[in-house]
């Protein structure tokens, strides 16, 4: 007799399936079994807490800034500006990679699959945007991330307009186009449910991190009080990881190293939760494995990099080739903690596509991939330029 399962067993089922096959959660997983492990117990408390007060803070608040400043960014139809002058029409692509996200640079690349942009605008947008890692660079340091993005739109719109004069407009436009970027109907419960400590947390949080930010030494408190501060950073830090391996299915390379689809109707206050924890995920991972090789393992990132420091705008180049804002987070984190050079932080800037690589490569894959190429040229030239002059 067939046995037809009840609505539980079948929840029951979507849920160990849906953690047996998310990638995301072997971070979070990762992450307590090293809490749990004396040797790496308080090197993982420190580099959770670090992330949480010197980066995960400051990038919510930048973004909450942002989001709220940029209430939307309405339909934009390069066709206007293709036909009025393509100078133009490269300089505006230009200018909406160079905004912090990803956003700006989905825009121009749907609008190349609707055959409304040139190919130049799709070389200008992607040479131009740093994706995802703006936001972590604004708020660490501001003012190095203003001289990434104004380097990423000269040499965006100089590529651009280089590759409209050696090609014609409609160069590489796809068969078939593609309507409108998807969107989700609701949010993840998970971040809903992160909402109020988010609330609650974050005026307090900021406190904490611009006097971590100042060098003030907590322990003039009291141990006990800079025990708990970081105690609290580390749960915080562990609790937005969490957060977001639960907030996507975390299957497929995509799902993990690129920012969650945008909900409609949208949210500002999802926007910048859902970002925040994407950026934070990666910090952490990338924190805590920096840790862990420094201490267990006795290498010294900063001295191997310096040894072999010819080759490190070029690895950076080649991380920038990566779809995703998630391996460009890295690198722009390796910067902020000193370990690798300006120069490549900045090639990494130039060769990074961020999130505007996957449509492109679903509509577009060889204008995909010949912008990427374009990219990488002129980030190979900064890249061992400012390594020549040595930054």
């Amino acid at each position: 007799m067939l046995e037809i399962p009840t609505d539980s067993q079948v929840n029951t089922y979507t849920t160990r399936q849906f953690i047996s096959n998310n990638k995301r959660l072997l971070l979070p997983l990762c992450l307590i079994i090293a809490l749990f492990t004396p040797a790496t117990r308080e090197l993982t408390l420190r580099a959770l807490s670090d992330a949480f007060f010197q980066v995960s803070v400051f990038v919510a608040a930048t973004l909450f800034i942002y989001y709220y400043l940029v209430d939307r960014v309405p339909h934009l139809q390069l066709s206007y500006l293709r036909d009025k002058s393509p100078t133009l029409e490269v300089l505006f692509s230009a200018f909406l990679g160079v905004l912090p996200g990803c956003g700006g640079a989905i825009i121009v690349v749907t609008q190349f699959t609707k055959k409304q942009a040139s190919f130049g605008s799709v070389v200008a947008v992607l040479t131009a945007t740093m994706g995802d890692a703006a936001f972590l660079l604004l708020a660490t340091k501001p003012i190095t991330g203003l001289i990434i993005m104004a380097l990423g739109l000269v040499i965006g719109i100089a590529s651009g307009v280089l590759v409209n004069y050696f090609h014609r407009l409609d160069y590489l436009h796809p068969a078939i186009t593609c309507q409108q970027v998807s969107t989700i109907q609701c949010q993840p419960i998970a971040v809903k449910l992160s909402k109020p400590i988010w609330m609650l947390m974050l005026i307090p949080s900021l406190v904490v991190a611009f006097v971590v930010a100042l060098n003030i030494d907590l322990k003039q408190f009291g141990n006990g009080f800079a025990i708990s501060v970081t105690t609290f950073g580390a749960l915080m830090a562990l609790f937005i990881v969490t957060v977001w391996s639960l907030s996507c299915k975390g299957a497929t390379y995509k799902q993990i190293t690129s920012e969650e689809v945008p909900c409609d109707p949208p949210s500002k206050i999802t926007k910048v939760l859902v970002d925040t924890h994407f950026v934070t995920a990666w910090v952490v991972a990338s924190f805590v494995l920096f840790e862990v090789i420094i201490t267990v393992f006795g290498l010294d990132l900063g001295k191997w990099f310096s040894q072999y420091a010819h080759f490190t705008p070029l690895v950076a180049v080649l991380i920038g080739l990566l779809p995703g804002c998630g391996p460009q987070i890295i690198v722009t984190t390796l910067y902020i903690q000193g370990i690798v050079p300006f120069s490549a932080l900045a090639a990494n800037a130039i060769s990074n596509d961020g999130d505007a690589l996957f449509p492109a490569i679903a509509m577009a894959p060889k204008a995909a991939l010949i912008a990427t190429i374009y990219s990488a040229v002129p980030a190979l030239l900064l890249g061992y330029g400012l390594f020549l002059f040595g930054l």
